[in-house]
């Protein structure tokens, strides 16, 4: 089949899947499945083991561990004794929840902790604040990813240092052009990041009716003391926060030492997680059937096909042909915009680091020469406009943040709100945002 023609029924895939899922309530990640495999296998001639390849086994890793971990807090009553606790805290000034949320997002972010690693610990406790102080749950779900993921810019961070990477590597294909400086361009795009997030994070603060009576008639009473299990419980979550977090903060203090950077290197949150619920199990601070039941099993295996047909998508080369398209056909003044609603529809099922960025930043050096665009704008726009659909239930953001509702009726609002509200009014403000971006830089 015609390279265009392929990548117009890949595309007519994806949002069949997305609407046959809504439409019949069967999981979403079934109908990918199923359009991946026929695409894949029976069109484009791959086999089915390289297919099976394509599901994103570090993101269902992820999920599925930390899950487990954040269960047993969950169900030994640790999760909800923290909320009351930061609740109350907060009894003088409810109103700036939010903020406050997301602040507590970027400073673990610029710490070191991964996108995964922030939303996993936040996500459960944002949730029960957010019922505790009757603000709006989509509110906090946007709140703490958007300071994950501004924070996560920052040149030394986590998502910083690869897009530093991926900014280095997209000039080695045209060694005539001069490179930019990733890190001063790292900088530049984290601080952007934090203002476009404040943005947003105002708009759902102040937009919604749900809102405007945080705090209001809420007994902000000073938490009953942890027992036994809870305070070991606690203490795990804070060990595991220290274990997660003391080697990349290690690593941004002592850049030059091989020894950190190695053990750095072998850190990660899934494995942790799962080290410390076996810790958690050992010591009885929860049934293994409880927290076992409340593993997202619905949201991992979503994620799981929509991967795998995002990277049939990939493997297509539908992401080339829709950026060579726009270089050729949309107006210049347009392309930062243009770049921006693509890296959205991509992240809207993958991954920004894996899929998106390797895929786009390749484009820009040239692009920008021939166009006398800033690259660094180009960059910025690429990497804000996919991280504006992260909270995409498709995506890792949103599937984290659906793994930590305790109710399926609960998690199946959530969803359809973060469908059908949050993605389209984050990409619509980013591409705006980033438009005006392009003008100043």
């Amino acid at each position: 089949m015609e390279g265009s023609i392929l990548s117009i029924c890949i595309i007519a895939a994806i949002a069949l899947a997305v609407f046959l899922g809504y439409k019949t309530k069967i999981n979403t990640g079934f109908f990918c499945i199923v359009f991946a495999y026929v695409i894949g296998c029976f069109v484009m001639g791959l086999k089915p083991k390289a297919l099976i390849g394509y599901w994103p086994t570090n993101t269902m890793f992820v999920i599925l561990a930390v899950s487990l971990f954040y269960n047993v807090a969950a169900a030994n009553g640790t999760l909800e004794k923290i909320s009351r606790s930061l609740l109350y805290a907060c009894r003088k000034f409810p109103g700036l929840l939010p903020y406050a949320l997301f602040f507590v997002a970027v400073i673990l972010s610029v710490m070191g902790a991964a996108y995964f690693t922030v939303l996993a610990f936040l996500a459960p406790i944002t949730l029960l604040i957010c019922e505790e102080a009757r603000m709006d749950k989509l509110t906090g779900a946007v709140a703490i990813n958007c300071g994950a993921l501004a924070g996560g810019n920052f040149p030394t961070a986590a998502l910083g240092v690869i897009f530093r990477g991926l900014m280095d590597t997209a000039y080695e294909g045209t060694p005539e052009l001069t490179a930019v400086d990733s890190f001063s361009s790292s900088l530049t795009m984290c601080g952007l990041a934090i203002v476009s997030a404040l943005i947003i994070i105002t708009l759902f603060r102040f937009g919604f009716k749900t809102n405007r009576n945080i705090g209001k008639g809420v007994k902000f009473e000073k938490p009953e003391a942890y027992d036994k299990k809870q305070k070991q419980t606690l203490t795990l979550i804070l060990v595991m926060m220290a274990v997660v977090l003391i080697f990349p903060v290690l690593k941004l203090l002592i850049p030059g030492s091989k020894t950190i950077s190695a053990l750095a290197g072998k850190i990660d949150v899934g494995l942790v997680a799962i080290v410390f619920a076996v810790i958690a199990l050992l010591l009885k601070l929860a049934p293994q059937k409880e927290i076992i039941a409340r593993v997202p099993w619905n949201t991992i295996l979503m994620i799981a096909g929509a991967g795998m047909l995002i990277a049939v998508a990939v493997e297509a080369g539908t992401i080339e042909m829709l950026s060579a398209w726009i270089g050729s056909n949309v107006p210049v003044i347009l392309i930062p915009m243009a770049f921006s609603l693509v890296g959205a529809i991509m992240s809207f099922f993958s991954s920004t680091t894996g899929v998106v960025c390797p895929a786009l930043f390749p484009l820009i050096p040239a692009l920008a020469a021939a166009t006398g665009l800033n690259p660094v704008a180009l960059f910025t726009c690429t990497v804000l406009g996919a991280q504006s659909s992260a909270i995409s239930p498709f995506s890792s953001g949103g599937s984290l943040i659906l793994g930590s509702c305790s109710q399926e009726e609960e998690r199946n609002h959530l969803f359809n709100r973060l469908l059908f509200v949050a993605v389209p009014i984050s990409v619509g403000i980013c591409a705006v945002y980033n438009l005006a971006v392009s003008f100043i830089l």
